[in-house]
């Protein structure tokens, strides 16, 4: 059965289940068991079958699955899932609750063969359950995130960048992956409007007509009028003035401590963030188990949970899905978005 993107009405998505040591093949296994997320998407499994198999027994439901070689065979009109079963992952040659170098190798194989399947137009994109970031690089895809990791897949060279959203809030940064030393050397002008440019053209591909987008200080206190530091006086403030003149919507620098209190009262709908930690300390303590993180700037749509693999935890089937069914309801969601600006558009 011949079942290409232009053949069905809802977007179809690749579902990897993540780092099979953590928590997320028993979340795929769960999601997939209630059946919810059919409403948004159809679905094709990419990975190996035996970790799904572990996933319901961990999470204690059955969820039936059919074997496909080529997404073209998938048949969304039947109960069972297609999976392209990659067999790469035999659980009985890992430890759950560990991270694991060779698990982290074939991890990224799965991401790969994911990708290629976006590539060729047979999914629209691409949620899937959390990573573990080291055991990756370390068994060879040497990239700090996976957010690189897909933009090296997709030969991309322009600007993209890790962001998160929670309850409506469209939370971005200057920086991401890096140490908070290397940090402070990246905040410049030209990345925090390369930033702002990428945050407003993200959050209008979404369907938000004028994006309203805080930009965090840098500094305590947004640097005491120059007391505490000058970054704000002589980086953010001219950024962020240029920015606005461009048409953007943007005000700032805001004290870092008060800026989100802004946000989440419905001031603004995103916050700019200089670093990693100053902006997910905020947004998990909002919804640790509501946030989805989303590469932004990049072809295919790509969404996760913003929590991690949970190791403490994995195998008990008491994992919340509730970040990971919001991944998937936004990659849906985008990806409708993104289909109809392209009929649009043709």
């Amino acid at each position: 059965m011949t079942t290409s993107i232009e053949n069905t009405k809802k977007p179809v998505l690749a579902l990897v289940p993540g780092d099979p040591t953590g928590i997320g093949p028993e979340q795929t296994a769960r999601i997939l068991a209630n059946g919810r997320m059919r409403e948004h998407a159809h679905f094709i499994l990419v990975g190996d079958r035996r970790v799904l198999e572990m996933g319901m027994q961990q999470a204690g439901v059955t969820v039936p699955i059919t074997t496909i070689t080529h997404p073209s065979q998938a048949d969304f009109t039947a109960q069972s899932i297609p999976i392209i079963d990659l067999d790469n992952l035999d659980p009985n040659e890992f430890e759950i609750g560990k991270p694991d170098p060779t698990v982290g190798k074939r991890v990224g194989e799965t991401l790969s063969a994911a990708v290629d399947i976006a590539k060729e137009n047979w999914v629209q994109g691409v949620a899937f359950a959390p990573l573990h970031k080291k055991a990756m690089f370390d068994g060879g895809w040497r990239f700090p995130d996976e957010h690189q990791l897909f933009a090296n897949l997709l030969g991309h060279n322009g600007m993209f960048r890790e962001m998160n959203v929670l309850d409506g809030q469209w939370m971005s940064r200057v920086t991401s992956h890096t140490s908070l030393r290397n940090a402070l050397d990246m905040i410049t002008e030209e990345n925090i409007c390369k930033s702002l440019r990428l945050t407003d053209a993200t959050m209008r591909k979404a369907g938000i007509e004028n994006p309203r987008i805080a930009v965090a200080a840098l500094n305590p206190h947004g640097g005491e009028g120059g007391l505490f530091g000058t970054e704000e006086i002589d980086i953010i403030a001219p950024a962020v003035q240029k920015m606005a003149a461009e048409g953007i919507n943007c005000e700032g620098p805001f004290p870092s401590d008060t800026v989100y209190l802004k946000a989440f009262s419905g001031q603004y709908d995103s916050v700019l963030a200089m670093y990693h930690d100053q902006g997910q300390i905020a947004t998990k303590l909002k919804g640790f188990n509501k946030g989805v993180t989303i590469t932004a700037g990049l072809d295919v749509v790509f969404t996760t949970p913003a929590h991690g693999t949970a190791h403490d935890i994995v195998g008990r089937g008491i994992a919340d899905t509730g970040a990971f069914e919001s991944a998937i309801a936004l990659a849906a969601k985008l990806a409708n978005l993104g289909q109809s600006k392209e009929q649009e558009t043709a």
